[in-house]
């Protein structure tokens, strides 16, 4: 039942609740983010969605937009904090994490959920996916999931595909409160933080 329709109600009232908050920060950050390079403020990239659809990510920009594309040879992307390509507002975005909170935005339009597995970049073929990476796609991909609140960027991308699989089984809504209040902690804590 709550698979089926109290996560999606729940994602919509609670992304409604905090849309205020989404423009207090636009107005707080949009200035520091153009004015340090003459930049867009987001950043959209493609990500696979839930059965692998593909749907346009938002976020608040970090990088320089003339910044290479560097990424890892199964498509993961590398940056991280120390990257020289991040900005320096981009480096305070990242650390806070409020560079993920336009997010909200693609939660009211469905394509993603505050809670589920992270969205992996759209490059490579669906079809070709393994039975994991299909499975973690059964459910729309979060703002926050189970590996980013427990282990952040401790772990290899293949463990967390395999949590995100075993998330997908267990999903509830007791599990969905529990990977929000750890994920708040380890922000606010500063915990392993890196950018999906």
């Amino acid at each position: 039942m709550y698979q089926r329709f109290g996560k999606r109600l729940l994602d919509v009232l609670i992304s409604l609740i905090f849309l205020p908050l989404l423009a207090l920060i636009l107005l707080a950050c949009a200035p520091f983010i153009y004015f340090e390079d003459r930049g867009p403020i987001f950043f959209v990239q493609k990500r696979r969605g839930r059965y692998g659809k593909p749907f346009d990510i938002l976020k608040l920009r970090t990088m320089s937009p003339k910044a290479p594309d560097l990424r890892a040879a199964d498509g993961s992307t590398l940056a991280s904090n120390q990257d020289p390509r991040v900005t320096r507002s981009g480096r305070v975005l990242r650390r806070t994490s409020l560079d993920e909170v336009p997010q909200l935005l693609n939660v009211l339009k469905g394509d993603m959920s505050l809670v589920g597995p992270r969205p992996t970049l759209a490059t490579a073929d669906y079809a070709a996916y393994s039975a994991v990476k299909k499975k973690r796609l059964r459910v729309r991909p979060g703002i926050t999931g189970y590996s980013q609140a427990y282990h952040r960027n401790a772990i290899s991308a293949e463990e967390k595909f395999r949590l995100d699989a075993l998330y997908v089984d267990s999903l509830s809504f007791r599990l969905d409160l529990k990977i929000i209040l750890k994920t708040i902690t380890s922000v606010l804590r500063r915990k392993d933080i890196n950018n999906d």
